[in-house]
C-alpha cells in the first residue's frame, strides 16, 4: 500500500502535488488544508484521512474530522495530529504531524514509532522547496518512508 502524506496545503493544491499523488492508495493530510473543496478533490484521487490544523474549521469538512485522527490499515496503527508534541507515540506505529512546514522522517528512540512531517507543498520553510511524504507498507511492515521533493514549474 502506498500512503501519500501531505500537510499545510493552505487552500492550494499545486499541479505538481496533484500529479505526485496519482496512484496513491491512501492520502493522509496532517492539517491546514483550509478548503473543503480541496478535500473533495483529494478524495477523487484516493481515500483521505486527515486531522484539523490551526487554520482549519471543522464545518468545512464535517464532524468526523477532528484535531486528532486515528486509524488502522495493513496491521499498522496510525495517528495524525497537526502538532508533533500532541502525538501519543505509545499508541501507534506511524505518527504524522505538520504545522512547521519543515519535513522530517525519524524513529522515536523510546517507542520505535515512525514519525513524519511531510513539510509543505505550498509554503515550504527551511530552503528545501516544496515537499510531501510517501510511506509504503506491506504485511504490517514499513518498507519505505521518504520525503518527496516536488518541482516548481
Amino acid at each position: 500500500m502506498r500512503y501519500d502524506i501531505v500537510a499545510d496545503t493552505h487552500g492550494h493544491l499545486s499541479a505538481e502535488l496533484l500529479e505526485a499523488l496519482q496512484g496513491a492508495d491512501i492520502i493522509v493530510h496532517a492539517g491546514d488544508m483550509c478548503s473543503g473543496g480541496d478535500l473533495r478533490r483529494l478524495e477523487r484521487i484516493a481515500p483521505v484521512y486527515m486531522c484539523l490544523g490551526n487554520n482549519d474549521w471543522g464545518y468545512d469538512y464535517g464532524p468526523q474530522i477532528k484535531r486528532l485522527t486515528r486509524f488502522s490499515r495493513e496491521g499498522m496503527r496510525w495517528e495524525i495530529c497537526h502538532y508533533e508534541e500532541r502525538l501519543d507515540l505509545e499508541t501507534c506505529e506511524i505518527a504524522i504531524c505538520g504545522h512547521t512546514h519543515r519535513p522530517f522522517v525519524k524513529r522515536d528512540p523510546k517507542t520505535n514509532t515512525l514519525v513524519m512531517n511531510p513539510g509543505s507543498p505550498t509554503f515550504p520553510r527551511g530552503g528545501g522547496g516544496p515537499t510531501m511524504g510517501r510511506i509504503f507498507v506491506k504485511n504490517g511492515e514499513v518498507l519505505v518512508a521518504e520525503i518527496v521533493r516536488l518541482n516548481r514549474r
